[in-house]
């Protein structure tokens, strides 16, 4: 027979139990504090007393018993509202070995290296006059003696940087000049002038004479000079490039043909196996003297044409050999970069100018370059980012000519408002530093167990 709903189930005592402290809602978890981190007297009081006040409000007392039992509780730290306060914190970690012993192995950041001061102005300014004002000409160089050779109109002038001492090295006739390029040898001594004749006198500036002249290599004037050991290479108005043995009698050794019109830029790469070259026909020519043939004309390597006006600046890279930075007149105004190896085009950067000039600096990854109008300024690059970090003024008229020094600190620049400029640019190199001592053994201090 069915009990009906109000038969009663039987529960074991421990369900009962835990039936019992659910209904009650007390918490019966078990925690064992820091005793020692505690204040059982507060904790008691709060325990007790304390909470009668908050849930048993007794009868209302007077405003100055008020205000003392605030007293009294601000006194004793009675306002709290936690009973199980932890007073003492977690002891420093100390580090059983001290960090010294390991200063070997850690890698230490290396600091920011300081921002280089670069002069806005130039240093010196010498007068150039008669200096001529073509953009096609080569008339400025610095010798690895220390002396600078520049020409003005039909003289050339040698200015020794040593002591500042100025002195003439030669003047051509009125019908064989002006001057249209000069060049120092490496060894710093002998000096070839290009004339507009067609002619190239190789002098000996030590000794102030004319050794000898080179005739036959061009049919008009000779506009760019390069040096490769004792081969100087000519560039000329009629558009050939001709290698010239200086110590033979039958003086012409080679032959690059592929320019078109005026051969306004000669440089050999410093490995001396590579030898490019920049006209007015906008093309610029890589020659490799594996190719060199003495019967016929040589072949050139690359043939590149991303320039839209003369190529006349061109400087090789001093810490990459196969880099070659080549400049625009002014219908380009273009820094391009190569790789003369491939022939591929790096990077090409607009500089809203005509490019007269371009200079690595020997110490640092910059890159300078000279201008025309409007500002007729030189421009200092980082490479290979090619962000300016200096604009260098003070030149009137375009910057058509730039030499570096031998130490490769200051650079000389000539204008068509014929002055003569030096600029600190590139500064001096920094001085190595000796290298550090060996950090000692850890523990190296203390005594050994034999």
């Amino acid at each position: 027979m069915d009990a009906g709903p109000n038969k009663v189930q039987s529960r074991s005592p421990l369900q009962e139990r835990v039936r019992q402290r659910k209904c009650s809602g007390e918490n019966l978890d078990r925690f064992i504090p820091n005793r020692s981190a505690m204040d059982f007297d507060y904790a008691h009081y709060m325990l007790t007393e304390g909470k009668k006040g908050k849930e048993n409000p007794v009868a209302t007392c007077s405003p100055s018993r008020e205000a003392y039992q605030k007293k009294l509780a601000e006194a004793f730290n009675m306002n709290r509202t936690r009973i199980l306060a932890f007073k003492n914190k977690p002891p420093t970690l100390i580090d059983p070995i001290p960090k010294e012993f390991f200063s070997a192995s850690v890698h230490q950041s290396k600091p920011a290296k300081p921002r280089r001061h670069i002069p806005q102005s130039s240093e010196r300014t010498l007068d150039a006059p008669e200096l001529v004002d073509d953009f096609y000409l080569n008339l400025l160089d610095w010798g690895s003696s220390n002396v600078l050779a520049i020409a003005l109109s039909n003289t050339v002038y040698l200015w020794d940087a040593s002591n500042g001492s100025t002195s003439e090295l030669v003047t051509i006739d009125d019908e064989d000049g002006p001057v249209t390029s000069v060049s120092w040898a490496p060894d710093g001594r002998h000096m070839a002038i290009g004339l507009n004749n067609s002619h190239v006198q190789i002098w000996d500036s030590t000794a102030n004479r004319q050794l000898r002249t080179l005739r036959g290599c061009h049919r008009s004037r000779v506009d760019s000079l390069a040096w490769n050991n004792h081969v100087l290479t000519t560039g000329g108005m009629d558009g050939k490039i001709m290698n010239n043995d200086v110590r033979v009698r039958e003086h012409i050794v080679e032959t690059y043909r592929g320019h078109q019109q005026e051969v306004c830029g000669l440089k050999w790469s410093a490995s001396g196996q590579q030898l490019a070259s920049g006209g007015n026909d906008n093309l610029l020519f890589i020659w490799d003297r594996s190719m060199a043939s003495s019967n016929s004309p040589t072949q050139w390597l690359h043939r590149l044409e991303d320039h839209t006006a003369a190529v006349k600046a061109l400087a090789w890279c001093p810490f990459q050999g196969n880099l070659l930075a080549s400049g625009g007149g002014g219908g380009d105004q273009c820094i391009k970069f190569w790789n003369t190896h491939t022939g591929a085009c790096l990077n090409s950067v607009n500089t809203d100018s005509q490019v007269c000039s371009l200079l690595w600096s020997k110490h640092e990854r910059e890159l300078l370059s000279s201008h025309g109008f409007t500002q007729n300024q030189l421009t200092l690059w980082k490479y290979p980012s090619m962000v300016k970090m200096a604009e260098l003024t003070g030149h009137t008229s375009r910057v058509l000519f730039m030499a570096q020094s031998p130490d490769g600190n200051t650079v000389a620049s000539a204008a068509g408002d014929e002055t003569l400029r030096f600029w600190n640019v590139f500064g001096s190199p920094e001085v190595a530093k000796p290298a550090p001592k060996a950090n000692p053994e850890p523990f190296a201090h203390l005594s050994r167990i034999r």
